[in-house]
């Protein structure tokens, strides 16, 4: 009887997990764990090939460039148009600059795009923290794609690591900043082990 139960519930967490994955069949995650250098040269990545470089040239195509030499603010070089990160006040920031993004918050064509020095203060990053932006790129299609990323900054705003990066691979099709990769299927997963024991 326990046994038929449990072959229930993880067949309805496996078509769950499914649901999951086929929602989101059009979005492509790199768990690249980049660390960007404090530096005047930072990563050059092509979110689209999954190559990272510290010069434009080994990155043919390179859409992100964070960088930057100060321990106050991370900088981004803009890449070819239409490129570029999600503008804004972020979480609390007071100047409008690359924001650090809401779980939840809709990157899309409705977005206001720009590259620029983010801080704290300007953008809202939140240090000793996961933070996420958004960011568009043309596509190997010539067509604009949009995107999130996960950084984690450090003590400093020059202690930075690029978790992830997550993109749509439906052009002009906007995508909503999620905590990590499959966070939902794993939510279902530990409420099913979670279940108490009767």
């Amino acid at each position: 009887m326990l046994s038929n139960r449990l072959v229930k519930h993880f067949g309805a967490a496996a078509a769950a997990a499914t649901l999951v994955g086929a929602a989101n069949a059009a979005v492509v995650t790199w768990n690249c764990n980049l660390v960007i250098p404090n530096n005047i040269d930072g990563q050059y990545i092509n979110v689209e090939t999954q190559v990272a470089a510290s010069a434009a040239g080994l990155a043919a195509g390179w859409d992100l460039n964070p960088y930057g030499t100060s321990t106050t603010a991370m900088s981004w070089f803009a890449a070819a148009a239409p490129s570029g990160c999600v503008m804004g006040l972020g979480q609390g920031g007071t100047t409008s600059a690359v924001a650090s993004l809401s779980a939840g918050t809709l990157v899309s064509a409705a977005s206001t795009f720009g590259n620029t020095a983010s801080s704290v203060t300007a953008g809202g990053w939140v240090l000793n923290s996961a933070n996420y932006f958004g960011f568009r790129f043309l596509g190997a299609d010539a067509l604009t794609h949009y995107g999130f990323g996960q950084m984690t900054i450090g003590a400093t705003m020059g202690v930075r690591t690029l978790n992830f990066v997550s993109f749509q691979t439906t052009a002009a099709t906007g995508i909503n900043v999620i905590p990590a990769p499959g966070a939902i299927a794993l939510l279902g997963l530990a409420g099913l082990c979670g279940r108490r024991r009767r």
